[in-house]
């Protein structure tokens, strides 16, 4: 494998996150730094009026690229969508620009992303995560509720809204290609669409906090995912959950990164 390939690509989508992104991107690249193969972030502005794609265009360079790219359409799942179709590297997903999840997990991704797992799902739910919340008890109930609604859907899947999901390139491109929902629930419809794939989803456990800032309201957005939720269901009816897609092991070197620094919309050598 030549040293210009991206292994790991990580797709944060930003709406007004220029406050967040400085010190979101300081921990991310550190932690893939560590992984030791070739890694890249990249950011995808969705339409924010904050100055958010300067403060990733003034990234300081370092072993981990990031780059840019614009997502005119609202709606976080379009953002995530642009990113993973622009992503050439072996491996993509996502995390949140809050960095709720701590990326201390991507070592464990990657490793089962190359013994061959199709999808790592990051879960709050597993019962080896620590999970320091702050939320509400309507909004608990209301989790509770909606997991239930989403099992008609994701099968096998503890919990689908936590921001840390990893796929193999071409599921990934399988999975975000048709989404049609671009709300909260993308996630439902992304996991849907990839057990009806054939991608064999696995769960691993997180540590996640709270962080303050969260643009999801369980007044305004929550009935709006259980509408989205059942849209999805109906959008998938008559597709069975194919049997898992034979994979085969990705062998990786282990070496650094020598890819460059900081980029907007391509890599700067």
């Amino acid at each position: 494998m030549s040293s210009d390939v991206v292994v790991l690509d990580v797709v944060i989508p930003a709406f007004n996150e220029a406050l967040r992104l400085p010190d979101t991107l300081v921990l991310l690249r550190a932690a893939l730094a560590d992984l030791g193969v070739p890694c890249r972030v990249t950011v995808v502005d969705n339409a924010s009026t904050d100055g958010t794609g300067d403060v990733v265009l003034g990234a300081p360079s370092g072993p981990v690229p990031v780059r840019l790219l614009w997502c005119g359409e609202p709606g976080k799942g379009f953002a995530v969508r642009t990113g993973v179709l622009a992503s050439d590297a072996r491996f993509v997903g996502f995390c949140d620009a809050d960095l709720a999840t701590a990326p201390d997990a991507l070592g464990q991704v990657l490793s089962l992303l190359t013994e061959g797992a199709d999808a790592v799902v990051g879960s709050r739910a597993h019962p080896e995560s620590v999970v320091q919340e702050r939320h509400s008890l309507l909004r608990r109930w209301g989790a509770v509720a909606f997991r239930g609604a989403v099992r008609q859907v994701v099968h096998g899947v503890s919990e689908t809204q936590c921001g840390f999901k990893f796929f193999r390139n071409d599921v990934a491109r399988r999975a975000f290609a048709p989404l049609r929902c671009g709300g909260f629930a993308f996630d439902v419809e992304v996991l849907g669409r990839a057990q009806r794939a054939g991608a064999r989803l696995v769960e691993v456990p997180v540590h996640w906090v709270d962080v303050p800032g969260s643009r999801f309201s369980p007044v305004s957005h929550g009935w709006q995912s259980f509408v989205d939720v059942a849209k999805i269901q109906w959008r998938l009816r008559g597709v069975d959950v194919a049997p898992p897609m034979p994979m085969p092991v990705v062998t990786l070197p282990v070496s650094p990164d020598v890819t460059g620094g900081a980029a907007a919309v391509g890599l700067r050598p």
